[in-house]
């Protein structure tokens, strides 16, 4: 009744979150969610690397840029968040379509 968990299983969650962070990209005009998406594209990514790496012998690669992922995340998140108040202090919204023109 149990089957083992395999590579296809990780691919095809990370394929999920890929194309829900680009949907979310594509679709969405409030900045915060844009960058919520970008993060759920990083974590497909770095799922990758970690299912790829687990089945490659002796092979640490995939955790290393797994690290790497998590830390541009996180600088990503910091970064966002002073453009994020930046943009709100100049334009008084988050809205990606009012801020197309940098006007002051």
């Amino acid at each position: 009744m149990w089957h083992e968990i395999g590579l296809t299983h990780y691919l095809v969650v990370a394929a999920a979150l890929f194309v829900i962070g680009l949907y979310t990209v594509a679709t969405r005009r409030n900045l915060v969610a844009v960058l919520m998406g970008v993060e759920l594209i990083f974590n497909a990514a770095a799922l990758n690397f970690v299912a790829f790496s687990h089945w490659v012998e002796g092979a640490v690669g995939g955790q290393v840029f797994a690290l790497f992922v998590i830390v541009i995340a996180a600088t990503e998140a910091a970064v966002a968040l002073a453009i994020v108040l930046a943009i709100w202090r100049n334009f008084r919204s988050i809205d990606v379509a009012d801020t197309t023109e940098l006007r002051q």
